[in-house]
């Protein structure tokens, strides 16, 4: 598997996990809030002290915040 297919396939995953657990976004409020909530925790990564585990971690949220943006076209933006 080409890594962009194992990328895409883990943000798959992250949107199943995260649908199976929560209901969908309401309104473009709701979703730009929680996308909102994945960037932060990212950005927080992002600033984090160096490490062997700062990479994974980095990456981890990075996933779920493409998860998010997909979920949020898919509640929100389309019917």
């Amino acid at each position: 598997m080409t890594p962009d297919l194992r990328i895409a396939d883990e943000v798959m995953c992250e949107l199943a996990r995260a649908r199976a657990k929560f209901p969908p976004f309401h309104s473009g409020h709701e979703g730009y809030a929680v996308l909102a909530e994945e960037i932060d925790e990212l950005w927080a990564e992002v600033k984090g002290q160096y490490g062997p585990d700062r990479l994974t971690a980095m990456r981890k949220e990075a996933i779920q915040v493409a998860a998010m943006a997909i979920r949020f076209v898919q509640d929100v933006c389309d019917d």
